[in-house]
């Protein structure tokens, strides 16, 4: 568009000069006599500059790097956005960041945002295992103005550096990368180291590698822990080479040219349907043989726990007839200390039944000491006991012969006695005296 209206302004400026050097009759041009020579001058040089603006200046957008070729045959490198000289120099545009995608059927994708499009990436892992790598990445071209040129002239176009290299150096790695693991062991843990390998082939260049075959022997135990052998399997290990403590490398097309790797994603790795089968049966295998594992622990568990049972209940029996024996022995000694108190009580009795009897022998002398005295004066106390008897028989007797008289006066005195009373005792009084005299 500049360049076109330069060329307008340029054709005006030729007219307005040559107008004002010669006399045209013609009435369509008659309004460029108003211009003087010296404006058509300044209008030839602005119009030959907007021409030229095109071939001096360009805008360089972002995202892209710019490889100028200039007449002389010098060649530079624009790696920055904004308005840049140009200096007639040819350009050849490249896209800064280079995205590489794998896509499976059925899958759209816009053609524009992707610079590089591969179908699902046969792999095969070291156990055998095939399967297809899906994967997303993303490159950036060489940062510093040489190694960019260097690129640019050797691969000439983007079509070129992504369908020629970058995508076959994708799939090449990704399938060393699949062939340094097993199947088994990325299914298991191993999905996060597989994509940082991969990453580190793709920036650094692959790894050298050599290959290990290793052989298990699988026992199988038993219950009495005897142990005899069930298989024997085969594993593969594969092994990074080591100069001076560092990994071998093998250099590769990316990075001999400086292309950096900006992003590296493992959408997908879909093993094949086989092995899927396989691992199904060995997930149901391996459930089985641990729900048999754990029925023979519960059973073990069982016959411990009835051991422990057991044994706790001879304890049980043992603490009980331990108890009864002690309370056999502390009734027995309670039994011997009362015996013994028993005896001790029976030799005080003792004790005191010899000293009552010796107190009643005592006292049985004693009366009879009395007694003897008594008989040796004449009275024993028999016979004084007899004697008062008789006594007393005769004052009641004579106290039965008293008469009393049939009428009586009954009078009070100061003590408060009574006549009959009075009476009673003197007779009474008579009586006595009389049986005593009579004793006599």
């Amino acid at each position: 568009m500049i360049t076109f209206i330069g060329f307008l302004v340029l054709v005006l400026g030729i007219l307005i000069v040559i107008i004002s050097r010669i006399n045209i009759q013609v009435d369509t041009l008659a309004w460029l006599k108003r211009f003087r020579a010296g404006q058509g001058v300044v209008l030839l040089f602005v119009g030959a500059v907007l021409m030229l603006l095109n071939s001096l200046f360009f805008f360089a957008d972002r995202g892209f790097n710019y490889l100028l070729v200039y007449p002389t045959g010098k060649m530079s490198a624009v790696m920055e956005q904004g308005i840049k000289w140009r200096g007639f120099a040819k350009i050849d545009k490249w896209q800064k960041f280079i995205d590489v995608k794998v896509v499976g059927a059925g899958i759209e994708v816009d053609e524009k945002e992707v610079s590089g499009l591969m179908q699902p990436i046969p792999l095969r892992f070291i156990d055998q295992v095939t399967a297809s790598g899906y994967v997303s990445t993303r490159f950036e071209l060489p940062r510093d103005e040489e190694s960019f040129i260097s690129l640019a002239v050797k691969f000439r176009t983007m079509s070129n550096l992504v369908n020629n290299t970058i995508v076959p150096t994708v799939k090449e790695q990704l399938v060393n990368t699949a062939y340094m693991f097993a199947a088994q062991d990325y299914i298991s843990g191993e999905a996060q180291s597989f994509r940082q390998v991969f990453e580190e082939q793709l920036k650094g260049g692959a790894y050298a590698v050599e290959k290990i075959e290793k052989r298990d022997t699988v026992f199988a135990t038993i219950q009495d822990d005897s142990r005899s052998i069930k298989e024997i399997k085969t594993s593969y290990d594969v092994k990074r080479i080591l100069e001076n403590g560092v990994p071998k490398r093998i250099d590769h097309e990316l990075s001999e040219n400086s292309i950096i790797v900006s992003q590296v994603i493992v959408d997908n790795v879909e093993l094949e349907a086989t092995f899927k089968q396989r691992l199904e049966a060995q997930r149901d295998e391996s459930a089985k043989r641990q729900l048999e594992q754990q029925k023979v622990e519960t059973a073990k568990d069982a016959q411990q726990r009835i051991i422990a049972e057991g044994e706790r209940d001879k304890a049980a029996e043992r603490v009980a007839q331990e108890k009864e024996q002690v309370k056999a022995l502390i009734a027995i000694e309670t039994k011997l200390k009362q015996e013994e108190t028993n005896r001790k009580l029976a030799a005080i009795a003792l004790e005191t039944e010899k000293l009552n009897a010796q107190k009643k022998k005592v006292q049985a002398d004693a009366e009879a000491y009395e007694i003897a005295k008594k008989v040796s004066a004449g009275i024993t106390p028999e016979v004084k006991l007899q004697l008062e008897l008789d006594r007393d028989i005769r004052v009641a007797a004579e106290i039965s012969k008293i008469k009393f008289p049939e009428t009586m006066i009954i009078g009070g005195n100061e003590k408060g006695g009574t006549p009959l009373e009075s009476l009673i005792g003197a007779a009474m009084a008579k009586q006595l005296q009389t049986s005593k005299t009579t004793d006599r």
